[in-house]
């Protein structure tokens, strides 16, 4: 593990000394890959690939040698043969769509682009049965299926499905790899691609990699780090923040069997049979490349990267966001584009606000790392303005994010499978009037029920007591009211409730980037507490917004009568809308305004290649009027999609209703 200086730097000198060994590394290699390129992959294919590489050169070889040192040219020669091999096995269907995806590479920036997240077993069983939902999909214009952790697992307790036992393995409660092959297969028939996770920063315990490096085998020397002492594990924790402060406390556990035999302090950021990989060491970075292109193979085109900000550490730091992870990231989507062009990383990022844009690739100088990263100060800023009526901080904090480049995009979420940590700058809060850490603790209040007049029905997740830090979990439609409304049968409470959450998604479907839909939103499905006859989940009560799909609750989508109905076509007609409209196309960053309410959340976005866009949402429960020119463009703009039929003006003042929303764009 890292303790000091970046490994090599010093030898890799300037950025152009850098740059001027790649290309001889290249000079010398290029002949000898090329002729193994045509003998596997025939001449047009092996010119494209030479092409891709040369291309890529200084994404694989500048980042060979500032982690690795005087080990570049080896490596970089390695790397590009791993890629190869892997272009070699690629099968026929899936390159003629890499061939698509490179002549359309913003295939997902598109405003038709948008996702769905679910849990296999939730959603359909197992895979073999998830092509028989797909019509499900369809209808609310999905072309973009994200399937939580469905790799093998370690049995028992394995956070998640996130403890890796085998990444060429799927759960076997879930089907195998050929049910996942067939799948993504049927996905492509229907024109939608397929996300999995990939835990890039920890392998469980009983992996392959794992029991090999406990046993000694050189294959996997330094896989992983070990101590024999608490010397350097109590340096690192100094600085280390706990994810898991009250079952899992520290980043390191005692493994009897490390070191030998004699014992050791393994590193392990997460929970204990998860153990941390060494990416100082080569082999582990050409082993996670053979890995992720292997799956690639299977049909997977986005690829989540989990836990990326971990991924290297340094001694007196948090161990996140360190410019090596960054560089790493570089390296391994750089070499993975090479034997699949057409496939793309998403960075799973919940750090703060200023170190996400880098995992999009916005450093000083921009260096491709992830396509997509979640835009997950959006969706705790939406939660944060609606428990105060208040968008004040949400304007601050998004208007000083700095700006991701236009080759990338944000996936925009109201609700994922995680708990909610309230990833809020003490810095954003103070500019507002607010203390920060009094703010975090008034959202934990509010949204597990405890604040008086609260709507919410969520839960504290990972409460620690000392510091009084938690995070929240529970279900949109229970964190936005509607469990709470239907246990009162309060119509109008139930009214408010769906009025929330569609609000919120009438932001995360027009902010830009991929919208993303998690399961049973579409239908409002409410926390579950089912987990809790589970011995393997009871403890963790993120499973009460991690619902099993009411397939009876979706058979009633149609009428609009229900509950289900209601939502299913709001959220449906979101699409359809957002589908006509350039503007919200990925590639541009949108601009958020002041247009005269502190209630109202107002943005605007521009295409090049279209008209301007404004969004308005009013996160309180009452009529707010805001400045009709900023929002409609001096009357030039059409309302285009609104939760309440066309807006009045008066008096050059737009009045948005109680938790209220609308779209206008200039024709």
């Amino acid at each position: 593990m890292v303790s000091g200086d970046t490994p090599g730097a010093g030898a890799a000198g300037s950025a152009a000394a850098r740059r001027d060994a790649a290309v001889r590394a290249w000079t010398a290699l290029r002949p000898r890959l090329a002729a193994d390129a045509t003998a596997a992959l025939g001449e047009a294919e092996a010119d494209a690939f030479v092409t891709r590489a040369e291309l890529a050169l200084f994404d694989v070889h500048v980042p060979l040698g500032l982690l690795y040192g005087d080990r570049a040219d080896a490596l970089f020669e390695r790397a590009l043969r791993t890629a190869l091999a892997a272009a070699a096995e690629r099968p026929a269907a899936l390159r003629r769509l890499d061939r698509r995806r490179e002549i359309d590479p913003g295939w997902f920036l598109r405003a038709r682009v948008q996702g769905y997240v679910c849990y296999v077993d939730r959603f359909c069983g197992t895979l073999d049965r998830l092509p028989e939902h797909l019509d499900h999909l369809e209808e609310l214009g999905t072309t973009y299926l994200h399937l939580m952790p469905l790799l093998e697992p370690r049995e028992g307790e394995n956070d998640g499905g996130y403890a890796v036992a085998d990444y060429r393995a799927v759960d076997p409660r879930l089907g195998t790899m050929a049910d996942l092959e067939a799948a993504a297969a049927a996905l492509h028939a229907w024109d939608m691609s397929l996300c999995i996770d990939l835990v890039l920063n920890h392998t469980a315990r009983e992996h392959p990699w794992a029991q090999g490096w406990l046993a000694g085998d050189p294959a996997y020397a330094g896989f992983y780090s070990a101590f024999p002492d608490r010397t350097l594990p109590d340096a690192y924790d100094a600085t280390i923040p706990e994810v898991f402060p009250d079952r899992a406390p520290g980043s390191f556990s005692w493994v009897p069997e490390a070191c030998g035999g004699a014992g050791g302090w393994v590193w392990t950021t997460f929970w204990p049979y998860q153990w941390d990989l060494d990416y100082t060491n080569p082999e582990v970075t050409l082993a996670m490349l053979g890995e992720i292109t292997w799956l690639a193979n299977r049909g997977v085109d986005v690829f989540r990267m989990d836990a990326v900000p971990f991924m290297w550490k340094r001694m007196g730091t948090s161990c996140q966001n360190q410019p090596e992870g960054h560089t790493l990231l570089q390296l391994l989507h750089a070499l993975t584009r090479l034997a699949a062009p057409g496939v793309v990383f998403k960075a799973e990022a919940i750090v703060a606000p200023d170190d996400l844009v880098a995992y999009l690739g916005a450093h000083e100088r921009f260096r491709p790392e992830c396509e997509l990263a979640y835009h997950n100060s959006l969706m705790v800023l939406l939660w944060s303005s609606l428990a105060t009526g208040d968008v004040r901080l949400a304007r601050q904090a998004l208007r000083r994010m700095r700006p991701i480049p236009p080759t990338t995009t944000w996936v925009t979420y109201v609700r994922g499978h995680d708990d909610i940590g309230w990833a809020i700058t003490d810095a954003d809060a103070g500019a507002v009037g607010l203390d920060g850490f009094a703010h975090r603790r008034f959202l934990n209040d509010f949204y597990s029920g405890r604040f008086p007049g609260s709507f919410a029905r969520g839960a504290l997740f990972q409460e620690n007591e000392a510091t009084g830090d938690a995070r929240v979990s529970g279900s949109a439609a229970s964190l936005c009211g509607i469990e709470d409304a239907l246990e009162r049968d309060d119509p109008a409470a139930l009214d408010a409730g769906v009025r929330r959450l569609l609000l919120l998604y009438s932001v995360a479907y027009a902010f830009g980037g991929i919208p993303l839909l998690y399961m049973g939103d579409e239908l409002a499905l409410r926390n579950d507490t089912g987990y809790l006859d589970d011995p393997e989940r009871a403890p963790d009560n993120r499973w009460m917004h991690r619902p099993p799909m009411d397939w009876g609750a979706a058979a009633r989508r149609t009428d609009p009568a229900t509950l289900e109905g209601r939502v299913f076509a709001a959220v449906r007609r979101l699409g359809e809308v957002r589908r006509s409209l350039l503007a919200l196309r990925g590639g541009t960053e949108p601009e958020v305004l002041d247009a005269g309410s502190d209630a109202v959340l107002v943005w605007r976005r521009r295409h090049p290649r279209s008209g301007t866009f404004v969004g308005v949402a009013n996160v309180s429960p009452h009529p707010q009027q805001v400045d009709a020119d900023t929002v409609t463009g001096f009357g030039t703009f059409a309302q285009v999609h609104a939760s309440d039929g066309p807006l009045g003006v008066r008096d050059g003042r737009l009045t948005v209703p109680g938790l209220g929303w609308a779209w206008f764009a200039e024709p």
